[in-house]
């Protein structure tokens, strides 16, 4: 199905913004004292930090990865220009004019600590890792909570490869996700009433699925910092909140993650945020998608379209808020 019109049906950013920075007064009154909600809601973006430079990814050189054909798309992919500069990254603003600011992110060094129930806890620097992992180049359709969607091809290496690196105990069910924390680069985490860092999780089912995915590159290029350099996470059959960029832990654990936005809104956004177009957010349809860069509305298919490949993770979970 598929449904033309202009770009003014796309949701207004005050919509998208979660319901609890409005609604807590608490909070918002400890941001009011510090001044960043002021700044953004007059969009006074002259008092914004000035653009860095991106720092050199010295991983360049291993790019492009070989691409797999396992992975096809439906649909066209979104331009480079589009998914490069359409950005969600609350550590840096909360606004999709997040490219300049993230530019102050530096990636090197940036090292990974892997721990919790696992054989052995480690911290290894990114290069190293990448030297360990089966690297491949990925196409997935995106698909984001606030209704738009593009089409990217990922590069990086299946998350089920990190995970048996790790060796987990037979008793971690769960791995859950840590984000850098560094207010002096990121200047979204000097707004105290979001629970920094951002953490996500996955069972651990979810995590040894073929289809997730850690991205290190996006069109045959390491990853602009705007798009979670130097490492995120990919799932393309969930909303893509769930997709946690920039991470430096990961966590075995038999302990379901409290994720990010779980954490400040419970009511909207949940643990499993599986996409499902019959289940609308509490302010919105998720019924049909904007195609990021065009001027189409799509159909939106369950699982993001990946049904086959995951529905069998959710057998026997009917009661739980599958959709949120």
């Amino acid at each position: 199905m598929l449904i033309r019109t202009r770009r003014s049906w796309e949701l207004p950013e005050r919509t998208a913004t979660p319901e609890a920075v409005f609604r807590d007064r608490r909070r918002l009154v400890a941001g009011l004292a510090l001044g960043p909600i002021l700044l953004a809601g007059a969009g006074m973006a002259g008092l914004r930090p000035a653009r860095a430079e991106a720092m050199a990814d010295p991983s360049a050189k291993l790019y492009p990865f070989p691409h797999n054909d396992n992975y096809k798309l439906d649909r066209p992919l979104t331009a480079e220009k589009w998914a490069t500069s359409w950005n969600n990254f609350y550590e840096f603003n909360d606004s999709k004019d997040v490219v300049a600011e993230a530019q102050a992110l530096p990636i090197r060094p940036w090292t990974i600590k892997i721990d919790g129930m696992v054989a052995k806890p480690v911290e290894i620097g990114i290069d190293d890792l990448l030297a360990k992992m089966p690297l491949e180049e990925r196409l997935y359709r995106h698909r984001c909570v606030e209704a738009w969607s593009m089409a990217v091809p990922w590069s990086g290496f299946p998350l089920k490869a990190l995970v048996a690196m790790a060796e987990p105990s037979a008793g971690a069910t769960y791995l859950r996700m840590e984000t850098f924390e560094n207010p002096d680069v990121a200047p979204g985490q000097t707004q105290t009433w979001y629970p920094w860092p951002y953490v996500e999780g996955l069972t651990m089912a979810e995590a040894t699925n073929e289809l997730a995915f850690i991205a290190t590159g996006v069109y045959g290029k390491p990853l602009p910092p705007q798009n979670g350099s130097p490492l995120r996470l990919t799932v393309p059959w969930k909303y893509g909140f769930k997709s946690i960029k920039s991470i430096v832990r990961f966590s075995f654990t038999d302990q379901q993650p409290m994720n990010f936005w779980q954490s400040l809104q419970a009511s909207e956004y949940g643990f499993w945020a599986n996409v499902n177009p019959e289940v609308p957010h509490p302010r919105w349809s998720q019924a049909h998608e904007r195609v990021l860069g065009s001027d189409d509305v799509v159909a939106t298919q369950l699982f993001n379209g990946y049904a086959e490949q995951v529905t069998d993770l959710y057998k026997d979970l009917q009661k739980e808020r599958l959709y949120a």
